[in-house]
């Protein structure tokens, strides 16, 4: 396609709808939340009461979850993910940059926005840095050299397609964890079946975050939990190498923004936001707390970012 012809291709298309902001409160640097796949913004509940004392915090569905629009025949590509993001953020009508900070499929969802070339229209969608939190990093199993590796992205990338296949197995174990969790943190029904198996299937298993990260400009942190079960091993290297991106590596944390991994990740987020001091005190005081909570052969003390 000509440059010239794009903008007139755009023309057909409908306006991305506008995902549902579920919360929007504090005053200070704004940080806005995207939550994963089969979800909605309680990931971030025990995140929010961290942030909301220093920070503007705005966390969103995201496209086909949580209270946010199904549009009829979406095919939540990661480019839909995006649009509705990025005309979300513009709705907003911020004025100063912001930390966007993504977890599992939303970061992969944050990386791809941030990395879009600056215009006229996202000028007010100026990321001035991106957090992503587990993010599903599985790059073509072609591309991967190691063969473990190769063999473990391999597995992953089957049991996606056997999920996306297989409905009432699914949807029926789904429910079963449902019911473990507090309402919201996984949400897997008819209603969202399909933005969960096309958004699996387009972006997750199809999926373009290395070089979205590669591309950016900006600050990048990755946080994450050592007893992720989303994380292929080995799949994190080829970003652990880039020079603009920090690993911040959580112990006895798995996927779910649990509490310690919530607290890892408000020092990050106040540390990007030039909250150094705050940050460095609340580890210490966390340190603290853990030394008299716990014996040390009990539980491994949380290492700082």
């Amino acid at each position: 396609m000509t440059w010239w012809a794009a903008p007139f291709a755009r023309l057909g298309r409908p306006r991305p709808p506008l995902l549902h902001i579920a919360t929007d409160e504090g005053t200070g640097p704004v940080v806005i939340l995207v939550h994963g796949i089969a979800s909605s913004s309680e990931t971030f509940r025990e995140l929010v009461p961290l942030l909301v004392p220093r920070h503007r915090v705005i966390a969103v569905d995201i496209l086909g979850f949580g209270e946010s629009p199904i549009p009829e025949g979406c095919e939540y590509r990661l480019v839909d993910h995006v649009e509705a993001l990025a005309a979300t953020i513009r709705s907003l009508k911020l004025r100063e940059p912001f930390i966007l900070v993504g977890h599992s499929l939303g970061s992969l969802i944050v990386a791809r926005l941030a990395a879009l070339p600056r215009t006229r229209a996202s000028r007010r969608t100026q990321v001035s840095r991106v957090v992503l939190v587990g993010p599903p990093v599985y790059l073509s199993p072609t591309d991967i050299g190691d063969r473990w590796v190769r063999a473990r992205v391999n597995t992953y990338l089957r049991a996606y397609d056997f999920l996306r296949l297989n409905k009432e197995f699914t949807l029926a174990n789904a429910a079963i964890i449902a019911r473990l969790l507090p309402k919201g943190i996984f949400e897997l029904t008819e209603r969202n079946w399909t933005p969960f198996v096309k958004s699996l299937e387009h972006c997750i298993e199809s999926q373009t975050v290395v070089s979205d990260i590669a591309a950016l400009r900006i600050p990048v942190d990755v946080v994450y939990g050592v007893l992720d079960a989303f994380i292929a091993f080995g799949s994190m290297t080829v970003i652990e190498r880039m020079r603009h991106v920090t690993m911040h590596r959580v112990e006895a944390n798995d996927h779910l923004i649990r509490p310690r991994l919530a607290r890892a990740l408000a020092r990050v987020i106040d540390a990007g936001a030039g909250f150094e001091a705050a940050a460095a005190s609340d580890a210490a005081s966390v340190a603290r707390l853990e030394r008299w909570t716990h014996e040390p052969s009990e539980e491994p003390a949380e290492p700082s970012p």
